[in-house]
């Protein structure tokens, strides 16, 4: 019987538990954190929490100084003069439009055309009546529901600035500016 209160010998020279006291847990916990499964969630974890640090240092610490001095660079190229612009005033149109029940409605447009400089803007009285002539015959064939809303707005003036293009042919227009529009 004192054969079965022995404890068993260890084979291969491994360490029973009295006799390395704490030397097995500590053997055990290494090689559970050299597992393949443990390193293959740890060593991504790792890189992304290292990239994560590295970007962070770079666009607060690192960034924001170089970013002062190119917006002091930007603000020293900013022309203190503001750029050559030029408008023209178009007589006021007033023009019968189609309605849906067949009453006569009216639109009334004072417009401004917005050029380059001002030697587009003296070019362009010489071309004013061909100009009138391009927007009556377009004004005339809208609808009432072609003006309702903002997108209706924003057609006719794409429309309109197509069209002055069209009739100021050596001349650019940028951009033909609604002063006043009346749909009664």
């Amino acid at each position: 019987m004192a054969s079965k209160d022995k404890a068993p010998e260890a084979e291969d020279g491994a360490e029973t538990p009295a006799e390395g006291g704490e030397g097995a847990p500590k053997n055990g916990l290494f090689k559970k954190l050299l597992s393949k499964k443990m390193l293959m969630i740890a060593v991504p974890a790792l890189v992304v929490v290292l990239a994560g640090a590295g970007a962070g240092t770079y666009f607060l610490v690192i960034k924001p100084h170089g970013a002062d001095k190119n917006k002091i660079a930007k603000a020293d190229e900013i022309p203190l003069t503001p750029p050559q612009v030029a408008f023209s005033d178009v007589p006021d149109i007033l023009v019968n439009i189609q309605s849906n029940d067949g009453t006569p409605a009216y639109l009334k447009l004072s417009l401004s055309l917005e050029m380059d400089n001002d030697l587009a803007k003296a070019g362009m009285t010489a071309l004013m009546p061909r100009m009138v002539d391009q927007f009556q015959a377009y004004l005339r064939e809208l609808r009432l529901d072609d003006l309702k809303g903002s997108e209706g707005v924003l057609r006719l003036k794409e429309e309109l600035l197509r069209r002055a293009g069209i009739a100021a042919a050596p001349y650019k227009v940028r951009d033909v500016l609604l002063k006043q529009m009346i749909v009664q």
